[in-house]
């Protein structure tokens, strides 16, 4: 089997986001194969194409119209496939780095809140009707929520022990090392139907991956409206959940120290 498809295989995260796992991750994976060895390519080149392919998106939902919205649909998802390439790229060649990595997740932040914030708007001007600007920006809150509650978890917990991201470290890379790859290439027809089954599961993370899916499908589709509906509802159901988790993780970790 060819060495540097191996290669650019094994830069796939074996945790990828619902969409990105089957679809976006492979995708760009073959991409990569074309341009990974093209120097002036750069990791943070790709993340600045595909937050630019991003904006474009947008421009053509503000247009409205089924045509543009289908044009739109293609371009988020060119920037997506564009936003896994990234960081393969950057394993493939072991230049990985923290600003590489801050650059990629903070346009992540603004692509989620731009997309939602258009549709809302177009929606709104198409109905004239406030409720799809409320549902947009209810949605993108708790997004962002999501986010904030995570990081205000670390921030108390290094207020508790200075070493707490040390330690976590050290457990994801151990669990990350004890990993194997249970598709993919070198594997059967049946163990991927099985593994692409299994993944299904992750639909309900509501997360980048599904978000995206579900922003382009209502595009294609013109059902805005009912797509902000999901994206505000599943949104305020997973960061209550989250949020409850991260509050009783904390008061474990507390009763831990407490003993000791």
């Amino acid at each position: 089997m060819n060495e540097k498809l191996i290669r650019l295989w094994a830069t796939k995260n074996k945790n990828d986001e619902w969409w990105s796992s089957f679809f976006a991750s492979p995708l760009a994976i073959a991409v990569n194969y074309a341009v990974v060895d093209i120097k002036w390519i750069t990791p943070n080149l790709i993340t600045l194409f595909s937050f630019i392919t991003a904006i474009i998106s947008v421009l053509f939902i503000l247009t409205g119209g089924e045509v543009s919205f289908i044009i739109a649909a293609l371009f988020i998802q060119c920037s997506y496939v564009l936003d896994c390439m990234d960081g393969q790229m950057a394993r493939y060649r072991k230049t990985t780095s923290i600003t590489g990595n801050f650059f990629d997740k903070l346009t992540d932040q603004v692509q989620i809140s731009i997309w939602f914030g258009s549709i809302g708007y177009t929606a709104y001007a198409q109905s004239q009707n406030v409720l799809p600007l409320v549902l947009a920006l209810t949605g993108i809150a708790l997004y962002s929520l999501r986010g904030y509650s995570k990081y205000l978890a670390f921030y108390l917990e290094m207020s508790r022990d200075s070493k707490y991201l040390e330690k976590l470290s050290r457990i994801k890379s151990g669990s990350e090392s004890r990993e194997e790859a249970s598709s993919g290439l070198g594997f059967g027809i049946l163990t991927n139907l099985r593994w692409f089954v299994g993944e299904q599961r992750k639909i309900l993370a509501f997360n980048e991956g599904v978000l995206i899916f579900m922003l382009s499908l209502a595009l294609v589709l013109n059902m805005l409206i009912p797509m902000l509906w999901i994206f505000a509802i599943g949104q305020f159901l997973h960061c209550l959940i989250r949020t409850w988790q991260r509050k009783c993780q904390l008061e474990s970790n507390q009763l831990i120290v407490t003993n000791k």
